[in-house]
């Protein structure tokens, strides 16, 4: 079946190519998101399916009038190269979404291609909350601290209905958003290596600065800073990274200072 036989069985009159704008979104993977959560693999198997024909929104608001894009197909991608925080493969949930080329959305199709208009957040039911340390749904491990060298965080599982997923400005899980834009004619679509190398630069840099976090000389001041770290975006990572750097080298020349004193 075509994109345009998907599309046409949520419609009242089959549209043409020419009224249609598409764009492929990532609704959420299996990472560990800002909210020490994440989605098993078997609930996003659940999700798979349940997303399909689910509006798109803004901001999570159940309003009518805000209802802007539709998914018509989902796939589930598993990546080559990129691992979750804690080393398993990424899988992904794309979403395949279309909307009316309007006067009125003309703005914000210029949006998305801009990449302006790209974060997302989904709402969805999942009825399992496991613990990653003990797999118990109830217990005294607290979400984002490490015991040991285990991050704990909550799965996600049992999935028993997709409602919606929405436009946001910060996204629980910051690698869901819209990927790519498909062209009109022939309904094809750029090239998504940017994505990938941006959500591995996120992966190297957090992995960094955990690494400098560890350093720290007192352990609750490591464990505080690794968590704030978990829950950064990027360009947060990339400051924090040079403040640490920063503070490491101030101390290692003061150190340094001391001995000179102490030789003279």
């Amino acid at each position: 079946m075509s994109n345009l036989e998907k599309i046409n069985q949520f419609t009242r009159r089959e549209l043409s190519e020419e009224e249609l704008y598409l764009f492929d979104v990532i609704l959420c993977n299996n990472d560990i998101d800002r909210d020490c959560e994440c989605f098993s693999e078997h609930a996003l198997e659940q999700m798979q399916p349940l997303f399909i024909g689910k509006t798109g929104i803004f901001d999570h608001n159940p309003k009518s009038a805000g209802q802007t894009a539709r998914i018509y197909d989902t796939e589930l991608v598993k990546s080559s190269d990129s691992k979750t925080k804690d080393g398993r493969p990424l899988i992904s949930l794309k979403g395949h979404a279309y909307m009316l080329r309007t006067d009125s959305n003309a703005d914000f199709i210029r949006e998305i291609d801009a990449g302006i208009k790209k974060e997302v957040s989904v709402a969805c039911s999942a009825v399992k909350h496991t613990c990653s340390v003990c797999g118990a749904d109830n217990c005294q491990h607290v979400p984002g601290r490490y015991y040991g060298q285990q991050l704990c965080f909550t799965i996600l599982d049992d999935v028993q209905d997709a409602y919606e997923w929405s436009f946001v400005a910060v996204p629980a899980q910051p690698a869901a958003g819209v990927t790519k834009h498909f062209a009109v004619s022939g309904f094809t679509s750029p090239d998504v290596s940017l994505q990938t190398l941006l959500s591995e630069l996120e992966q190297q840099t957090r992995a960094e600065v955990l690494a400098l976090c560890r350093n720290q000389s007192q352990q609750p001041v490591s464990k505080a800073l690794c968590f704030a770290a978990e829950k950064m975006n990027l360009f947060e990572l990339v400051q924090f990274k040079k403040s640490l750097l920063e503070q490491e080298h101030s101390l290692a020349d003061a150190a340094v200072q001391l001995a000179d004193f102490r030789q003279r």
